[in-house]
This record gives C-alpha cells, structure tokens and sequence, in this order.
C-alpha cells in the first residue's frame, strides 16, 4: 500500500509539474521507471538520470541516488528545488533546525538559501528532484 501511494504521488506531482514547465501538447510524453533508466555515475558513487529540461526556461527534472551516509556539502541554488524521496531517509539541515525527511515525503527548497543534507538511512537514498530554473 506504501508504495503505491508513492507510485501515485509521483505520479501526481510529475503532471503537475510539467503544466509547471512550460510543457507544449506537442511534447511526446516520458516515462522513465528507475529499473529501466539509463543512469550515469558521478564522483562519490552516487548516480543520476535526467527525466526532462526544459530549453525555455532551464527547469531540470531528475531522479537521483546516492550511498548510506552520504554528505551534500552545503550549498544552494538559483532555482527553487522540490524532492521526492523514494528509498531511504535524508536529514536536512538548515541554519539551528534538522528536520527529516522520510521515504514518501516531499521537500520545497527555496532558492538561494543553504541547504545540508545527510543520507542517514542504512540503505541508499533516491530521489526525484525537480528544480523551477537553472539548477546551478
């Protein structure tokens, strides 16, 4: 049951954002499941595969994964940042406050604001991750 609710809120969030995009009628559709992506590795282990950019605005949607216990330095972006944790359990920190964010749930980042994330779970943490803009 856990999973299909997870399987639906992508889902969701997914056409949502895309009408968010700027997505034309014209655009094929994209259905990417992460058994079948064609994932590209990075420094540190982790992987990524990019799900759709947009050419007018820069908007990047992606799933990502990363080892148990990795740290994101902290850092910030110029575009406002939306997660989707799939597998695993993220804490993020911001200035005093910790918060975690579980398998399922969601996380809006605002841009410009630095963000410290740890991959606290036993088992790998994966994730959508969708920026509004540029994702640098």
């Amino acid at each position: 049951m856990r999973i299909l609710l997870i399987c639906v809120g992508m889902t969701a969030l997914s056409l949502w954002l895309m009408g968010q995009v700027g997505g034309n009628e014209n655009e094929g559709r994209i259905i990417v499941n992460p058994a079948e992506a064609k994932w590209e590795a990075s420094k540190g282990k982790s992987e990524s595969t990019t799900l759709r950019e947009d050419p007018k605005t820069g908007a990047v949607e992606l799933f990502a994964r990363y080892p148990a216990g990795h740290v994101f330095a902290p850092h910030w972006h110029d575009s406002n940042e939306r997660v989707l944790l799939i597998e695993g359990r993220i804490m993020m920190e911001e200035k005093d406050s910790k918060k975690f964010l579980e398998s399922g749930g969601y996380a809006y980042l605002p841009a410009h604001r630095v963000e410290s994330m740890t991959c606290v779970s036993e088992t790998r943490c994966a994730f959508y991750v969708y920026w509004d803009g540029p994702a640098r």
